[in-house]
């Protein structure tokens, strides 16, 4: 009988081949009739040149070019935002830089016809437009990242910290454009406007590139960080504010005529606050989750927020005010910012903002600081941005009571400028107020003030990192510290309880008395700290739970990151771990050579040779090479977990033992013992007449009810699975031998191997 497939095939064929019969019929009556309009313009050309006038043609059109631009300036951001990744900045900043090479001051430079195909005159009015839509959107985010409820619990802290770290960087920023408005920009704008823009770039905060190095330094859910978070959400609000008001006054002409716009912008906050936020606090209760959010409710928040920008733009105020206003109002209920931040923020961030940082950087040359005096302007405004910023914010957060370490380390991240600061000068910049030598200026300034702030804040702890340890141990007794420092790290929420229960398998009641490490490294760093903060609190639900079941104290470490085997390796180093352990799946490695095995393993190679069933239709299972990798790179005793299955209802578990480095294992009998009715002993062949043998046997007379004792060889006789062996703990090179040589791993027990390490 012809097979379904087949038949298909020969339908398709005949099918196919009828209509083109009928079509080029119908097309050869058609060219008899009318003639084909084609011989004669192709006659005197070959038809190579024709196809390549064609491609020609495709490639100068506007939507080709837009395409090409895109593709470019997409790339290039990636590539910078990785190499400043690597030197331990944030992504913006190597995307802000990527922006600059590719205008006038690199690219335009040294290869002006490439710039000249690339981005040719008119051209980035697309550009333009895509970055101003990808603005809105980014300005959105930041108003759904403003957290009222912390500011609430800080407020006389955070108004403080933040108005003073405005005020102060405002008023030097006036006085210094008293010194360089004459000759630099007397020809294109009135002092007052000028005046105005040059202080409230002195005083603007970058919100995102802040909280995202809050998370990087793991100061989220600190005091410090809590303190610092709020007083930049307050920045933010007033700044913004404030700057809608230069705007107003800059577009009106004078400050009597702004009123009116002022006026319109009052009244329209008071909508915004007493209307608008209210509704969409009852629109929230219904709509509580990502199903619920679908995309008519999200095309309705698009809407609200385009048309809140279309307003603020038309009362002259602009439309990138409205956008954050309307991120502003939105309720916090069930995690409803969450969840509008997530279906926002990864689109904005990695598609439209670099083309923002592209046009900045289009509108930007650097090579206009050509001579000593531009340079000692552009010093100067460095120093006044540092100064207003820095200072002012560090003298508040002391007159609050803080101490001088927080002190500096708040008013250093207050003084990252980064992105938001380059929205603020284009806004002045298409306004023409700021000229481009000073836009320029002001750009390196933007750039310095946040490239310094990870490396101060290093300084910082190191400088204050021995009298800190110096003042606490003179006031409170050393605290006891255990044997061992544990530590686990965990992927999955739900993983991170498995392994908890692991380690009080091991040790038992000496649990209580040592807190355990639990580590989440989510991979990445463009997470919102509002996203953060929910995935932080989520992800460790399962092993908060876990640990007050089992009466063990958690010392909870998160941290958003682009490398998580770096992470962990560090953490261990600085902790100075004595036990981790972490779970594994299984990943397609590479089998072990059969010359390459440890000595011992020929018996554990032909034993689960003997319980084969059915070959495997994947080959090579084995363990990721993420746990192969943490083993190279730590020394301490690393404990890899395979098949994490629910462990709670163990009765019973085997230790297998191949050689006489594995006898170490026998330390864990104590702690299993509190938990399990029976451990099991399996020893290896070559063992039997070894030190460790006697061990063993003397620990059996001890204790015969509840340790069994059996050679190697009868664990082959047992049906290894899920339900007959509850847990196997053995050594790691075990523990591999059995799953990269087992046909069926997946239904493996749950295997513990454990690397000990090296006793010198």
């Amino acid at each position: 009988m012809m097979s379904k497939n087949r038949k298909n095939l020969y339908i398709y064929l005949v099918m196919l081949s009828f209509f083109t019969v009928l079509i080029l019929i119908v097309l050869r009556g058609g060219v008899n009739l009318y003639g084909s309009g084609l011989v004669a313009k192709a006659h005197d050309v070959s038809a190579f040149s024709m196809f390549k006038k064609v491609l020609a043609f495709n490639l100068s059109t506007s939507f080709v070019v837009l395409l090409i631009q895109i593709i470019v300036i997409l790339f290039a951001c990636r590539i910078f935002a990785t190499i400043f990744n690597a030197m331990g900045q944030p992504s913006v900043m190597g995307e802000i830089v990527a922006g600059i090479m590719l205008g006038p001051s690199f690219l335009g430079y040294f290869w002006p016809q490439v710039s000249a195909h690339l981005f040719p005159p008119g051209s980035m009015d697309a550009v333009h437009l895509l970055s101003q839509i990808g603005l809105i959107l980014f300005m959105f985010v930041i108003g759904l990242e403003v957290d009222f409820s912390a500011l609430k619990n800080k407020m006389n802290e955070t108004l403080v910290i933040s108005h003073c770290g405005i005020l102060m960087p405002f008023l030097l920023g006036i006085l210094a454009s008293y010194w360089v408005y004459e000759r630099y920009a007397a020809s294109t704008t009135s002092f007052l406007p000028f005046a105005l823009f040059i202080g409230i770039s002195m005083s603007i905060t970058a919100f995102p590139v802040l909280a995202r190095i809050i998370q990087e330094k793991g100061y989220t859910h600190t005091p410090l960080g809590v303190l610092t978070i709020a007083s930049a959400a307050n920045d933010d609000i007033t700044a913004w504010c404030l700057l809608a008001v230069v705007i107003a006054i800059t577009k009106a002409g004078s400050f009597g005529s702004s009123l009116f716009t002022i006026l319109l912008t009052a009244i329209y906050l008071l909508l915004m606050f007493g209307v608008v936020r209210p509704f969409f606090g009852t629109l929230s209760k219904r709509f509580t989750t990502r199903e619920t959010i679908n995309k008519n409710f999200v095309s309705f928040i698009f809407l609200a927020v385009l048309l809140s920008s279309c307003i603020t733009e038309f009362i002259g105020i602009h439309a990138l005010f409205g956008a954050f206003m309307a991120g502003v109002v939105m309720p916090y209920t069930h995690g409803f910012r969450r969840i509008l931040i997530d279906k926002v923020e990864d689109i904005t961030l990695a598609f439209f903002l670099p083309l923002f940082f592209a046009y900045t950087g289009l509108n930007t040359n650097v090579l206009l600081i050509n001579s000593p005096e531009m340079w000692l302007v552009c010093g100067m405004f460095i120093i006044v941005a540092i100064t207003g910023k820095f200072g002012g914010c560090s003298i508040a957060a002391r007159l609050v009571g803080e101490s001088t370490h927080d002190s500096l380390t708040i008013g250093m991240l207050m003084n990252t400028r980064g992105l938001m600061e380059l929205v603020a000068l284009n806004i002045g910049y298409e306004l023409g107020v700021l000229p481009k030598s000073i836009f320029a200026v002001l750009i390196i300034m933007s750039l310095v003030t946040t490239f310094m702030t990870v490396p101060c804040l290093n300084v910082i702890k190191r400088l204050f990192k021995k009298k800190e340890v110096h003042e606490v141990n003179e006031v409170l007794p050393l605290p006891i510290i255990s044997k061992s420092k544990l530590m686990l790290s965990f992927g999955r929420s739900e993983s991170g309880g498995t392994l908890l229960y692991v380690y009080h398998l091991l040790f038992g009641k000496q649990l209580e008395e040592t807190p355990v490490i639990a580590s989440h490294f989510t991979q990445g760093t463009e997470l919102s700290i509002i996203t953060a903060d929910h995935y932080s609190r989520d992800t460790f639900r399962f092993i908060d739970s876990e640990a007050k079941t089992l009466k063990i104290q958690l010392d909870r470490h998160y941290k958003l990151s682009d490398n998580v085997i770096d992470e962990i390796v560090n953490l261990v180093n600085s902790e100075k771990i004595e036990y981790l352990i972490v779970g594994s799946a299984f990943g397609l490695v590479e089998k072990i050579p059969q010359g390459n095995r440890t000595k011992g393993m020929e018996h554990i190679h032909s034993f689960w040779k003997n319980i084969k069933e059915k070959s495997l239709e994947l080959s090579g299972i084995g363990l990721t090479l993420k746990s192969k990798e943490i083993l190279q790179r730590v020394k301490c005793n690393v404990m890899i977990l395979v098949n994490q299955l629910p462990l709670n209802k163990i009765s019973k578990v085997s230790i297998v033992i191949c050689t006489e480095e594995d006898g170490q294992l026998l330390q864990f009998i104590d702690g299993l013992l509190q938990s399990v009715r029976q451990v099991r002993i399996y020893l290896s062949i070559s063992l039997k007449d070894s030190e460790l043998y006697k061990k063993i046997d003397n620990m059996l007379v001890d204790n015969p009810a509840h340790i069994g004792f059996h050679p190697f060889n009868e664990l082959k006789d047992l049906e290894l699975n899920q339900t007959s062996v509850h847990f196997i703990i053995t050594s790691y090179n075990v523990c591999r031998e059995i799953v990269t040589t087992n046909d069926k791993p997946q239904e493996l027990p749950a295997i513990l191997g454990v690397r000990f390490k090296e006793t010198k």
